[in-house]
């Protein structure tokens, strides 16, 4: 299976509670929800699409213990409560042993190993939704193919940040972009490999 990595993050690359002030105030956090006015249709639709594409999520505790609480309760018409539901979650987590929301398998010991050996079952994907830490140490490993990102019109300068400091370089090549009408930047990225570098040596010749 494939491992993307779907994240809302404002312009200044915070992830944390974009969908209300109430999602996730840990370690002081006081300005969630940023993400919310932002939504329209054609952001629904790509996110459905999105996560048409799943087999599986693959959450950290946090994210997960958050989500079990959260989505049992959303009901239809919402487009995404089913299939939420309905997925088989895989929680990496060294201090849970069994999960509520179910189908749940909790992942534990080495992070990197566990999610390896998941990476090589046949399926599509596996996607991360929240669990940035999670997410920043998988694709420091070399195990994300795809990078997703909703980048919400606001610099909020507090908050837990997608990549806080990843250990590596990482590239990634566009290869998809649009802006929604409510001005989502919508940004898809593969992965590919170490960040390429070179010096300047002017304009001259450059396509």
């Amino acid at each position: 299976m494939r491992i993307a990595i779907t994240q809302f993050v404002t312009l200044d690359g915070v992830s944390q509670g974009p969908g209300s002030a109430e999602e996730d105030p840990g370690g002081g956090f006081e300005r969630g929800g940023r993400f919310v006015p932002h939504l329209d249709g054609a952001f629904v639709r790509q996110a459905s699409d999105w996560l048409d594409r799943a087999d599986g999520l693959l959450l950290g505790r946090r994210t997960y213990e958050a989500f079990a609480r959260d989505w049992p309760r959303i009901t239809d018409p919402d487009p995404f409560a089913a299939r939420m539901n309905a997925l088989p979650k895989f929680v990496v987590s060294n201090t849970l042993t069994t999960g509520s929301w179910a189908p749940a398998t909790v992942l534990g010991g080495d992070a990197v190993a566990a999610v390896g050996a998941l990476k090589e079952r046949p399926g599509r994907e596996l996607q991360v939704h929240g669990s940035a830490r999670l997410a920043s140490s998988l694709l420091a490993a070399g195990l994300v193919d795809t990078v997703r990102l909703a980048v919400a019109p606001a610099v909020i300068g507090q908050g837990r940040r997608l990549l806080p400091r990843p250990d590596t370089d990482i590239g990634l090549r566009l290869v998809e972009h649009h802006a929604t009408p409510t001005g989502l930047l919508v940004l898809e990225y593969a992965v590919a490999g170490p960040a390429p570098r070179a010096d300047y040596a002017g304009a001259t010749g450059l396509p």
